[in-house]
């Protein structure tokens, strides 16, 4: 795919998505590494249910160890996997307080250190947090970049740094939750809604089908 190709895909992208921006409920680096740790394997939704009571009690680092891990895991125990995630957040929360002064902090080796943060957790508070230009790999992303064919790869990292080379830079900021919310709404995983899809005469997925039929 040519230069001009992906600037104009970005382009009406962002036409389509005005406001990309997460989700997630928050109002703090804290509350959103918070929500991201609790959104693994739980969809954006469930979460926000549980944070809306959790952040309505606890804001800090300092708040959440006096919760407790017993009453942590109580007050999520609607998201999957709430005994392993109330465990990484006592222990994020401890080694925040103990190592970062309570704060979040803003580079990527020190955030991979805290429990339950892996690199595209990382990313995704560098990106939304912090406004640095990286781009966390869902399952969405990982999808559209394949479909379109703008960063094609095999694996969740050969499509970040391909996407990180590819995206042009006045939408590398954005560029995160542009293919999230594309890919949560019109190119989903059975039946992309390619009907409605806004970038469709650009899309190498449509391109193949329509030959293919």
């Amino acid at each position: 795919m040519n230069k001009s190709k992906r600037l104009e895909i970005f382009k009406r992208l962002a036409i389509g998505i005005p406001d990309p921006k997460p989700e997630l409920n928050f109002s703090s680096p804290f509350e959103l590494l918070i929500a991201v740790i609790l959104s693994a394997q739980a969809t954006d939704r469930s979460v926000n249910k549980v944070t809306t009571k959790l952040f309505s009690q606890a804001t800090s680092p300092e708040a959440i160890l006096d919760l407790g891990e017993d009453r942590l895991r109580d007050m999520i125990k609607t998201i999957g996997l709430f005994n392993h995630k109330a465990s990484h957040i006592i222990s994020t929360c401890r080694i925040l307080t103990e190592q970062f002064t309570g704060k979040v902090p803003e580079d990527r080796k020190a955030l991979e250190s805290l429990p339950g943060v892996g690199r595209k957790t990382a990313n995704v508070i560098l990106n939304t947090a912090f406004g640095q230009p990286t781009i966390a790999v869902d399952t969405h992303v990982f999808r559209v970049s394949n479909r379109t064919r703008i960063a094609p790869g095999n694996t969740v990292l050969e499509v970040e740094k391909r996407l990180l080379r590819m995206v042009p830079s006045e939408y590398l900021l954005n560029a995160h939750h542009l293919l999230i919310l594309h890919g949560r709404y019109t190119c989903i995983a059975r039946k992309p809604r390619c009907g409605s899809c806004i970038i469709k005469d650009m899309c190498e997925y449509t391109t193949k089908t329509d030959l293919e039929s």
